[in-house]
């Protein structure tokens, strides 16, 4: 066992007015099983660069352990993926490697194969043998999950829980909890370790939230209640010092001494008064700082003509002569949440992309009305560029209410003034998110709508679709999303 000890750590990137941040100071042991968390932009990835030595910071960090990154870069993914592991740790041993590779349940034939030929999910997997082959290191792993599907992420869990010493970013609660023992959480205004999984710290955090909300409210009660007892005190101590000039009990001289004491006692009970009330604001001023801002979210759907919106009758789906699923059979009702499931390659993209209308080659019947307007998210983000105020005026939608929805998933009026390009990836599914939530349909249509989206993010989202119950299939692979969520599961 080693610590990590961060000291008064400040950080802002060169020409940001803003500190990511600001003298933090925690203690992390090499041994913990670590959950990293944290609403998107917050500076999660930062931190592993700070920690990696890429960027100057004020502060210490000081660790007697080396750090590794993952994912690792593969500049040449035509390569074969043993020279892939070779290039990434020259002196690794082969039965190790087989030994990890084992226990991710990765075949062997994928060692002998080019690498951009592995799918997504094996891509992860061998990617993680070759990080945990390398010994005495404490391991950074940002994002593992994403493009895994339900079942490659049960494994990859599975397989962390029986490590130790790591970082580990994600934002899949289910994930979470089945492989830490710790969770590291970036708030609005510090960052705190807690032992336990996700949901322990979540639940710790409803408590502590809902708490200072009841104290501020307290507060508030009590801060007007001693303004008006301040005001009524000072107003009688005035009245009292004016009749000192006055007269008492018809014509006879008033004790200008006793009215002047008397008045000096109650100014002295004002401003006791008046430091109790700057006191209850200054205890005030401490609360709500890391009470994320969680608002609901809103949606409006056409009303539609029809029950029936589409159905999909014996379909089959083809790229050129490869087969990519068979015999798939479901209606879309009014109403339906319908979450497609099944392993990276089994065609969901592809029957999401037929629904949509695009030129998609296949067998069967598939039955959609003309007039039934679509709202679509795609997992690609890279096309996005310009400003909001520009993306809204391209896409035909509000802008207020496009960056309303924005503002409640955590954007700050700073990013409203930054080209999206420059957005992190969870920033740029919420601009995706966003928009369709903005469009007026009939029917949404998501496809992996949630990766890189963070945690608290995901639980908006979730409350607004069962809430105001839209039409909507999707495709994601967070486990208690879709368990929340939808009413239907089409398995492929």
């Amino acid at each position: 066992m080693s610590l990590i000890n961060v000291t008064n750590l400040t950080f802002a990137y060169e020409g940001s007015y803003d500190n990511i941040f600001e003298n933090v100071n925690f203690q992390i042991d090499t041994d913990w099983k670590l959950g990293f968390t944290g609403r998107n932009g917050r500076g999660k990835t930062t931190f592993l660069q700070l920690l990696l030595g890429k960027h100057e910071y004020i502060g210490a960090i000081s660790a007697n352990v080396t750090f590794e990154y993952f994912p690792y870069p593969v500049p040449n993914k035509e390569n074969m993926t043993l020279d892939v592991i070779s290039e990434i740790f020259p002196d690794y041993i082969h039965w190790q490697l087989m030994r990890e590779l084992s226990l991710l349940k990765v075949d062997e034939d994928v060692l002998y194969r080019p690498f951009a030929s592995l799918s997504n999910g094996e891509q992860t997997k061998v990617l993680l043998a070759a990080l945990f082959i390398k010994e005495n290191s404490f391991l950074l792993i940002d994002e593992p999950t994403n493009h895994l599907d339900m079942q490659a992420r049960t494994w990859v869990s599975d397989y962390l829980n029986t490590k130790s010493g790591y970082i580990l970013v994600s934002h899949d609660r289910a994930f979470l909890d089945n492989c830490v023992d710790h969770i590291l959480s970036i708030n609005k205004t510090n960052i705190e370790i807690q032992k336990g999984n996700f949901s322990s710290w979540w639940e710790n955090k409803r408590r502590l939230d809902n708490f200072e909300l009841a104290q501020n409210e307290k507060l508030r009660r009590d801060i007007n209640r001693l303004a008006d007892s301040s005001k009524r005190t000072g107003n009688w101590s005035h009245e009292v010092e004016k009749t000192k000039n006055g007269t008492r009990n018809s014509g006879s001289k008033v004790d200008k001494g006793y009215i002047g004491h008397k008045a000096a006692k109650m100014m002295k009970r004002s401003k006791s008064i008046e430091q109790r009330q700057q006191s209850a604001i200054d205890q005030k001023s401490k609360l709500l700082k890391n009470i994320e801002s969680s608002e609901t979210l809103e949606i409006v759907q056409l009303p539609y003509h029809k029950n029936t919106f589409a159905e999909l009758e014996q379909i089959s789906i083809y790229y050129g002569e490869k087969l990519v699923c068979s015999d798939v059979d479901f209606t879309i009702e009014q109403g339906d949440r319908i979450a497609l499931s099944g392993k990276n390659g089994s065609g969901k993209s592809s029957i999401l992309k037929l629904i949509c209308g695009e030129d998609i080659q296949y067998t069967g019947s598939f039955t959609k009305d003309s007039q039934l307007k679509i709202s679509y998210v795609s997992q690609d983000t890279s096309h996005l560029q310009g400003n909001l105020t520009e993306f809204a005026r391209d896409n035909g939608i509000d802008e207020s209410l496009f960056k309303s929805i924005l503002r409640k998933l955590d954007f700050s009026r700073v990013q409203f003034e930054k080209d999206i390009s420059t957005f992190s990836g969870g920033q740029k599914k919420k601009v995706l998110i966003a928009k369709s939530l903005s469009e007026h349909v009939h029917l949404h249509i998501w496809d992996e709508p949630l990766n890189f989206v963070d945690v608290i993010s995901r639980m908006q989202i979730e409350e607004l679709l069962l809430e105001y119950t839209p039409t909507i299939i999707f495709v994601e692979h967070d486990r208690e999303f879709c368990g929340n969520v939808a009413t239907k599961i089409i398995e492929l």
